[in-house]
């Protein structure tokens, strides 16, 4: 285990950095800007009530995936020395359900809100998600001899689609 300093990166410490300041920027930024259309879609009352069960969703695959993986859990994508392969739980519908659970929450927020900016904030963080997954997965491939097959079997970020 390398001891750089976190700000060189080595685990993953900038992915985490930049998620914070996204998810800072879904729930306390600016929701629209001046000159941007207002949203106007139909039945504003349907998309915020739809909006508040994403975001409950979202929030209950957030934190069943951070419980399930007890002593596994790091705040970087970096595994753990010690940690073991979870695929049980959620991790058995999705890959990374604590990002899929993110990206579900911010999109639930970004309709509760009618945000465009907040929208956008959130298409960011699920771009972030699906790079960071990325380099997270190497490392774990390299760590678990049997990540591959786990990899076929389940999808990575949005079940059974992505």
């Amino acid at each position: 285990m390398s001891h750089s300093p976190w700000w060189h990166g080595a685990h993953g410490e900038w992915f985490v950095v930049i998620q914070i300041i996204l998810m800072l920027l879904i729930f306390l930024g600016p929701q629209n800007t001046a000159g941007w259309p207002i949203w106007t879609f139909p039945s504003p009352f349907f998309w915020s009530m739809g909006g508040g069960i994403l975001f409950l969703a979202g929030c209950s695959l957030l934190l069943t995936g951070l419980f399930r993986l007890g002593t596994n859990l790091t705040p970087v994508p970096y595994p753990k020395e010690n940690a073991t392969l979870i695929e049980n739980g959620p991790y058995k519908l999705v890959r990374h359900p604590m990002y899929c659970g993110g990206i579900i929450m911010a999109l639930g927020w970004a309709f509760f809100v009618q945000g465009w900016l907040t929208l956008g904030y959130t298409i960011l963080l699920g771009i972030l998600f699906d790079i960071k997954s990325r380099r997270e997965e190497k490392w774990l491939s390299e760590k678990f001899g049997g990540y591959a097959l786990y990899q076929q079997r389940v999808r990575k970020l949005i079940p059974f689609v992505y």
